[in-house]
């Protein structure tokens, strides 16, 4: 069923965001607006979904979804009013908190990190011990740049057995494509899909087979949200849920809901995007048949990892209960068959 109030922005440039601002809900409205990530890729097509598909509708609420320009400024978009929600890495989320940021996850849809060493098949790269003395491209300021000597902890390598270069967001692909380097430090989620569009295999190495099996990207609300407007969170979260698991079980129909929005992309290209997200729905804790559900240990884990290598004051007494709450889900369980509106 196709959601004629359904609003799919396509924002450019900060003054239109701020004009958004208007648009943020107030307690008792019935419009609600979600940041994404990043701008849009076909890993986003459950988003997508659970609005065309009437999930928020039946909610009572008008959900507009819009691209996002990094977790980070998500996050402080979220917490200055600019929108009600956004969907943003765990540990950019931990790391703005220890900064002051009034905000909390509240639905950890991807329980497992999606971080991986993504190479082209048939260049020399196969596994993990073809690494040394290869060159990887990473973003300048990213978390697994942070992070990567952390895998190499893992790998038993030390610094310079691998050669890391800086690129761009938009100059990994190609640089990777013309040889100008051997991998990227990616998100699986996001690089492998892009290089099956352009119709070559990916070889992916995944930080969680290495033991690095940490929380990825949940729904961030801030504080104030919660304590003047707790009710529509909640009614949020009932469609967000159900809206995205229905794209993980029907993911044919959720490619052609982002068809509709985003051209460029091959059906196949964004069922193997939806099919790699919806594999990291379910984490390995406490809460492993939770969908969305959060626990202490997970999450200082997260804590502490942001302490080390991502920039969080080691004086900081963050603590769980700063972080997250699960006091705003009704959460799905595994096998689960979800019927649209």
């Amino acid at each position: 069923m196709r959601n004629s109030t359904r609003k799919i922005a396509a924002i450019v440039g900060a003054a239109l965001l701020m004009a958004l601002s208007g648009c943020t809900s107030e307690s008792g409205k019935n419009s609600m607006t979600l940041m994404l990530d990043v701008a849009y890729l076909p890993k986003h097509a459950p988003f997508i979904s659970a609005v065309e598909r009437g999930f928020f509708k039946a909610e009572g609420i008008d959900l507009t979804v819009m691209p996002g320009s990094g977790s980070t400024n998500t996050v402080t978009s979220v917490e200055t009013g600019k929108v009600d929600a956004g969907w943003a890495d765990f540990g950019a989320t931990v790391t703005s908190q220890g900064r002051g940021a009034e905000v909390k996850q509240v639905n950890l849809l991807q329980a497992r990190s999606a971080y991986a060493v993504v190479a082209l098949a048939g260049t020399g790269i196969n596994g993990w011990a073809d690494l040394p003395g290869k060159t990887v491209a990473t973003e300048g300021g990213g978390a697994m740049t942070a992070m990567w000597p952390y895998a190499m902890s893992k790998l038993g390598l030390k610094e310079g057995d691998v050669n890391v270069v800086h690129a761009t967001s938009g100059s990994k692909i190609p640089g990777l494509l013309a040889g100008q380097w051997d991998a990227n430090l990616a998100l699986y989620v996001s690089d492998e899909p892009a290089i099956d569009a352009l119709d070559r295999q990916a070889v992916v190495l995944k930080w969680s087979d290495l033991g690095i099996d940490l929380y990825g990207n949940g729904i961030v609300v801030s504080d104030e949200k919660l304590r003047t407007d707790p009710e529509q969170v909640r009614r949020f979260n009932r469609a967000m849920q159900k809206g995205f698991l229905w794209a993980c079980q029907h993911p044919d129909e959720a490619a052609q809901d982002f068809q509709k929005e985003v051209s460029g992309f091959e059906t196949k290209t964004i069922t193997l995007a939806i099919g790699e997200q919806c594999a990291l729905n379910w984490g390995t804790g406490a809460s492993a048949n939770q969908f969305g559900v959060m626990d202490d240990a997970s999450v200082q884990k997260m804590i502490d990892v942001a302490r080390q290598f991502l920039g969080l004051n080691p004086a900081s007494n963050l603590t769980p209960a700063d972080v997250y709450s699960n006091a705003y889900l009704e959460p799905l369980h595994r096998n689960e068959t979800i019927q649209a509106p």
